[in-house]
């Protein structure tokens, strides 16, 4: 992979209270309605869907030896299996869904990755790869990209250890 993408890392800090503030108040009733809870990783794939529309040669792949820019997003979401390796399905058409649809659909395909319920349909296609692995306490991570798509966004959850700052990534 680092053969064919150059690995870069930029790290910023993002300001989510206001996510925070509608993650709270409607996390009851989205559980209800759901079946799971309101995580914040609809809201960054919401959020990483639009920007892509801004900046489409992030959404691409190598074709050869040319850029492959796509119209379409295809994300891929990076899906632990129980520290026995990492796998990334597509939540393919993301481009058009809204967040509730983004989040029913990353639930499913990480619920059947862990459970060894995909297909191989449902690994291959992705334009561009989210990837968290905030949930082991990770501070900062630099992952390899996952070919044939050039980039990725990593995020880990806000800290704990501010209440002022617990709404940052």
């Amino acid at each position: 992979s680092k053969s064919t993408s150059p690995h870069v890392l930029t790290a910023i800090e993002v300001d989510y209270e206001r996510v925070e503030h509608v993650r709270r108040a409607n996390q009851a009733g989205w559980k209800i309605d759901e079946g799971f809870s309101l995580t914040y990783l609809p809201f960054i794939a919401r959020a990483v869907v639009d920007a892509l529309r801004d900046f489409p040669h992030l959404n691409a792949s190598f074709g050869g030896d040319h850029l492959v820019v796509h119209d379409e997003v295809n994300l891929a979401v990076a899906v632990d299996i129980d520290f026995n390796g990492l796998l990334a399905p597509v939540v393919k058409g993301a481009g058009g869904k809204r967040l509730r649809q983004l989040a029913r659909d990353i639930v499913d395909v990480a619920a059947r990755t862990r459970t060894k319920q995909l297909r191989p349909a449902d690994l291959s296609g992705g334009t561009f790869t989210l990837t968290n692995a905030g949930q082991y306490g990770t501070m900062m991570q630099f992952p390899i990209i996952n070919q044939p798509p050039v980039s990725y966004t990593t995020l880990t959850p806000p800290t704990n250890s501010n209440a002022d700052t617990s709404h940052r990534f």
